[in-house]
């Protein structure tokens, strides 16, 4: 294809793959698409290792890493906080609320040990560790989300010749990414899993494309809500040079997910997925359950907590949620969740991730096809 990311980045087709499981990231790349490792979660050490795995098992084929430095977050200008200090924060209200909500559902709460170094969720010095560490592999794109990436990740970037993309979900936001210098724009409709603002796909694409056309050409990839190759021709026919996905691949065999939260976004629909403080204390979409449900609804509830004090509560309880629903409590599968747009909708299966290429290399085409024939009509 003539996309100017496929030539940026060597690629044959402009579908970008999110995820956090190197297996999805290698079979994508290697079928043609570009595979984006999620690296949220690393620590330095830990992503030389699934980056030496990627590199063995994507044929040599390009792929991607993508951090999250929050611009705003409760702990913003304080140095050197880690995990444990933050703990300290938490209040007994909030620990109290999370511990029976579990109970009720037969889930004891179990905490993990946490080194006395670990630095807090979302940490943006460890990010750019993690950046640092990643160049040492073929890695042709590095992106970010949450806001303008700092300044040494643009540097990073150019330094080692690798495109900086960010998320947006504003054309505001759109205008100052492109004023920091970032290379590509990946324009995030309100429909997406994860984080996300409160503007359709459909409406956000166009708009930022007119905003920052007269500024400088920056290629933008469409995201939120698309699962198949005919919603990418359309994001194209808008204007997007591809697409970015993520929600599509959690129903793969080889994702992250469990077998229990898969079989709930199969038999999900696109409004069981909401967008909820719950998980992150910043709005995220994940599918609707009894955890989200607590947060949001319930009148003993005491609210979500800024980010990263949320996800200090959250990692515990999922934990335990996820351990108690595969041994067997019915009732724990109630809790079961995940971040997941609204594309879930359109899930009725799980397949591999190359099927899943395939598919949208069909779908893409049989799109054009329509297209062409109503042209020529």
């Amino acid at each position: 294809m003539k996309s100017p990311v496929c030539e940026m980045l060597g690629i044959e087709f402009p579908l970008f793959a999110f995820s956090h499981c190197r297996d999805v990231v290698a079979a994508v790349s290697r079928a043609g698409g570009f595979g984006v490792l999620g690296a949220t979660a690393h620590s330095p050490e830990s992503i030389e290792r699934e980056l030496k795995w990627i590199d063995d098992h994507v044929d040599a084929k390009p792929y991607g890493l993508d951090v999250l430095i929050p611009e705003n977050i409760s702990t913003a200008g304080e140095k050197d906080v880690t995990w444990k200090s933050l703990q300290a924060r938490v209040s007994p209200e909030h620990r109290a609320f999370t511990r029976n909500l579990l109970k009720r559902y037969g889930v004891e709460l179990t905490t993990s040990e946490i080194p006395d170094d670990q630095p807090q969720p979302f940490d943006a010095g460890r990010a750019l560790e993690v950046l640092e560490a990643s160049f040492r592999h073929p890695i042709r794109l590095i992106a970010n989300a949450l806001g303008v990436p700092p300044k040494a990740m643009i540097e990073m970037g150019q330094k080692h010749g690798v495109p900086v993309a960010a998320l947006v979900g504003a054309k505001e936001h759109a205008l100052r990414q492109v004023a920091a210098g970032v290379d590509i724009l990946v324009v995030q409709g309100t429909e997406a899993g994860g984080h996300c603002g409160e503007v359709s796909t459909m409406v956000l694409v166009p708009e930022v494309i007119k905003a920052v056309r007269p500024i400088r050409d920056v290629p933008v990839l469409a995201a939120g809500g698309i699962m198949t190759g005919r919603q990418m021709a359309a994001c194209m026919a808008m204007g997007a040079a591809g697409v970015w996905t993520g929600s599509v691949w959690l129903a793969t065999v080889e994702s992250e997910t469990s077998e229990i939260f898969r079989e709930k976004m199969i038999a999900a629909s696109s409004r069981d997925a909401v967008r909820s403080k719950g998980r992150t204390g910043k709005p995220a979409r994940q599918l609707r359950s009894v955890w989200t449900d607590a947060w949001d609804r319930d009148p003993d509830s005491p609210g979500a907590l800024p980010m990263p004090l949320q996800s200090i509560i959250s990692r515990d309880a999922f934990a335990s949620i996820d351990r108690a629903a595969a041994a067997g409590n019915t009732k724990a599968r109630d809790l079961v969740s995940y971040f997941v747009g609204q594309g879930v909708g359109l899930i009725d299966s799980v397949k591999s991730a190359g099927a899943v290429v395939q598919e949208f290399k069909e779908d893409f085409a049989e799109a054009v096809e329509h297209m062409n024939a109503l042209v020529g009509e």
